[in-house]
């Protein structure tokens, strides 16, 4: 019942492109989905663009650069040049972008972050600069030149509203036409102008966490955890000589009481679940209007099949899961099922007739949370 991953990329299977690319170099791929019809319109990108729960930028480079965040309940005419709305996070809202986010899970689910859609009017861009992560642009619409080079100057223009390099010396460049995708490895700098009016690019982007943001929570677990008794002492000490000397004797004994917070494989492992399928800030899910009883739940789900919203984020790992930031163990019983789950998105009916009875309960729960739909629903 999942979407199927991609297997090829125009004539390139992704297999080669991971080994060859992925990580390591730009690359063009013409006709990459040749027979790609676009999910979103440009007036279904509008209405987004209008809603407050949804994270929009309006970019115009008029007179000077000027942007502004959403929501945009007004735009510039599709007529007039130089103008850019970009939309950011479409696959939470959208189920056509959300199915072709999934064609892109030949590449983990820890990694694959969101959809942004941009559309642009002749001229249109937000200007040369570097991305920390790794992109596919998507040509859904309309025309896009694209400029590539290395950044060898990573200073911005200052006094801008955008970060916009200072120095861009491009290299390479193309005209990208729907279905084409430019693959852009981080740190790449790039620069899209739309040619033409009526312009669409998909960005695919992908997570790559900075360490900082993965060990900050990590850090204040362990304060949590390791929480000491008694103060230190130094009963004997000699006379200090030099009192503003730190005492060897402090220094050594507060390392060895460091050395005992070392962390541990499964530390780790439990931390990217949690961290990783932890939601963004502005998500939100609905719960049922009228929910299903715990057992008229097991009916309906046992005659259709069942769907994880497209907001919800399942990762698992060596015994452990976690769904929404919510990190639990799971036992042999369960984890065939809930493994499953994860990696299709959904499951059918008679797949789940097998369940045991703890995983009904977790997945009821997560239903009535509005994290799962019963027979394939449209959240």
């Amino acid at each position: 019942m999942g979407i199927e991953p991609l297997t090829h990329l125009g004539d390139l299977p992704v297999a080669e492109f991971m080994r060859r690319y992925w990580q390591r170099r730009p690359v063009l791929i013409r006709r990459a989905l040749p027979d790609f019809v676009a999910p979103v319109t440009r007036e279904r990108l509008f209405a987004l663009a209008r809603r407050a729960d949804v994270e929009s930028r309006l970019v115009t480079a008029f007179d000077r650069w000027r942007l502004r965040h959403g929501p945009i309940t007004r735009l510039p005419s599709p007529r007039r040049r130089r103008w850019t709305l970009l939309v950011q996070g479409v696959n939470l809202h959208d189920d056509g972008a959300a199915a072709l986010l999934a064609r892109f899970r030949f590449i983990a689910d820890a990694r694959l972050d969101d959809l942004m859609v941009s559309y642009a009017t002749d001229g249109g861009g937000v200007g040369p600069h570097i991305d920390t992560y790794d992109v596919f642009l998507l040509q859904a619409q309309g025309q896009r030149r694209w400029r590539i080079g290395p950044c060898q100057d990573p200073s911005l223009r200052p006094g801008l509203p955008l970060a916009i390099l200072r120095r861009f010396t491009p290299t390479r460049q193309w005209v990208l036409q729907p279905g084409d995708i430019l693959y852009l490895p981080p740190g790449v700098a790039h620069e899209g102008v739309a040619v033409g009016h009526d312009c669409m690019t998909y960005s695919i982007g992908f997570r790559a966490p900075a360490w900082q943001e993965l060990l900050n929570p990590w850090l204040d677990t362990l304060a949590q955890r390791w929480q000491r008794q008694g103060r230190y002492r130094d009963p004997g000490a000699p006379v200090a000589r030099h009192p503003a000397r730190l005492p060897p004797a402090l220094i050594e004994r507060t390392f060895a009481i460091m050395r005992t917070l070392q962390p541990r494989r499964r530390d780790a492992l439990r931390m990217l679940l949690s961290e990783l399928t932890e939601p963004k800030p502005f998500v939100t899910f609905e719960s049922p209007a009228r929910p299903l009883s715990r057992a008229r739940f097991a009916v309906h789900a046992s005659r259709g099949s069942i769907r994880l919203d497209r907001r919800t984020r399942l990762l698992y790992a060596e015994g452990w899961a976690a769904c929404n930031g919510e990190l639990f163990p799971t036992d042999a019983a369960e984890r065939r099922l809930l493994h499953a789950l994860a990696d299709a998105r959904s499951l059918d009916g008679k797949s789940l007739r097998e369940a045991p009875l703890p995983l009904w309960n977790r997945l009821w729960t997560w239903y009535l949370a509005g994290w799962l739909h019963v027979d394939g629903g449209t959240k």
